[in-house]
């Protein structure tokens, strides 16, 4: 079950992280791996025994690439992971610069668009496309305007492409990480979060990049043909609602009457 052989798969952001996780599992399953990143993902691509091309997501020339070297090197194309993304500067929504909502849209949003663009003329029907968007755009997330705006743009963009092309039985989902053990998780000014982290997500820790990989392999395999458009949490149950990790401590202070609710109300 949820065999890849004979298939090929494109993965931008693939140097690290979940593509990087995801490169290797899709190998190990069989499929034929691209590998595209800013970064040098030779290495990765070694390991697959795939192929890299340098890719900058934002540019709807080098995706254009991607997609036809793929098709020349293999032959045909059957898995688009559109992965790749920037973190955004994060803060109040009147504090967003022009410039900060310019970079992260330019990457996590145009790179999805472009991704799927010229994936749909290559893409053999029955395939797969994958768009990672987040938590963060399933519900408003203070402090996280930038980010937010380009994630909830990916799941609408994802539920267009699903309709456009199930006709052809190609589905296109999106998947809607919580935080996880990733290198984007420890830019500087992401202590807070993980921090926050085991206490927000119910089941009490990080995910792991392979925990993701293995979603996106199930959703590349033949085993989930029908289902497509969907926006797939995978936050350790942050989207069920608050854990009790965040609860149970405030329940017991208020009524302990350490914690007074007025201070909380105007």
């Amino acid at each position: 079950m949820f065999s890849l052989k004979g298939k090929v798969a494109v993965i931008t952001g693939g140097a690290s992280g979940f593509g990087k996780a995801t490169a290797l599992r899709f190998a190990r399953a069989g499929a034929k791996v691209v590998l595209a990143d800013i970064n040098d993902a030779s290495n990765v691509a070694k390991e697959t025994r795939g192929i890299y091309v340098k890719t900058d997501v934002s540019k709807e020339d080098q995706v254009k690439n991607l997609m036809e070297r793929a098709v020349s090197e293999f032959g045909k194309l059957d898995i688009v992971v559109n992965n790749a993304g920037e973190e955004g500067e994060g803060g109040l929504i009147q504090d967003i610069r022009e410039e900060a909502l310019d970079k992260v849209l330019n990457v996590n949003l145009k790179g999805v668009v472009w991704g799927i663009k010229h994936a749909v003329p290559r893409i053999s029907d029955g395939g797969s496309i994958m768009n990672t968007a987040s938590y963060a755009g399933l519900f408003g997330t203070p402090m996280y305007g930038d980010y937010v705006i380009s994630k909830a743009a990916i799941i609408s963009i994802t539920k267009t492409a699903a309709l456009e092309l199930a006709p052809r039985g190609v589905r296109v989902n999106c998947i809607c990480p919580g935080t996880c053990d990733t290198p984007m998780a420890y830019i500087e000014g992401g202590e807070i979060e993980l921090k926050l982290a085991s206490m927000l997500q119910p089941l009490g820790r990080l995910g792991k990049t392979e925990e993701v990989a293995a979603l996106f392999h199930f959703l590349a395999s033949d085993e989930s043909a029908f289902i497509t458009g969907l926006a797939i949490p995978i936050d350790g149950g942050m989207s069920a609602g608050p854990s009790l990790g965040v609860i149970q401590p405030l329940y017991e202070m208020v009524s302990s009457q350490k914690l007074n609710l007025s201070d909380f109300t105007s």
